[in-house]
């Protein structure tokens, strides 16, 4: 039998796939963007996201491989799995609709789900727990930068 992390790993790389089709025009659009000065470390970003996404699928392998009610179950990977389309969602969304406001609308929406999430989570397993924080602490700055690009680029609000 398969790991779970190696189920749920898959399940997200497609998820991924699928989303993250961003078409070139888009793309183009975000990169013209006006950046803050103190944004110096865009370049980590990529890699910060790889870390909160393994540590996210390490989170949700844990709770599967936990002891609790298949229903329970279902709703933390329907949750999980909410999480992930709506940081996927972000920039795919934000670029399509040439949105800055949109993307801290979403950056914000998905905190707020992260946090619901592990809220529930602290209840079944504390160390999938441990594994959300990284992403609990980086959406809320990684949101704060969206917003602060909305002054810089006031036509793409």
């Amino acid at each position: 039998m398969l790991p779970s992390w190696l189920i749920i790993g898959a399940i997200a790389f497609l998820v991924s796939l699928l989303i993250n089709r961003i078409p070139t025009d888009d793309l183009r659009w975000f990169f013209r963007l006006r950046r803050p000065d103190w944004l110096t470390f865009e370049f980590a970003i990529p890699f910060i996201w790889i870390f909160i996404f393994v540590s996210l699928i390490l989170s949700a392998s844990i709770i599967w491989d936990t002891d609790i009610n298949i229903i329970k179950k279902a709703i933390l990977m329907t949750l999980y799995l909410g999480l992930e389309v709506a940081i996927l969602a972000y920039t795919r969304v934000m670029c399509a609709m040439r949105s800055l406001m949109i993307g801290v609308l979403i950056g914000g929406g998905g905190f707020l789900l992260g946090l619901f999430l592990a809220v529930l989570v602290f209840f079944t397993n504390k160390s999938a727990l441990y594994l959300l924080i990284p992403y609990l602490l980086w959406s809320p700055i990684g949101t704060y930068v969206t917003w602060a690009m909305i002054p810089l680029n006031r036509d793409f609000i």
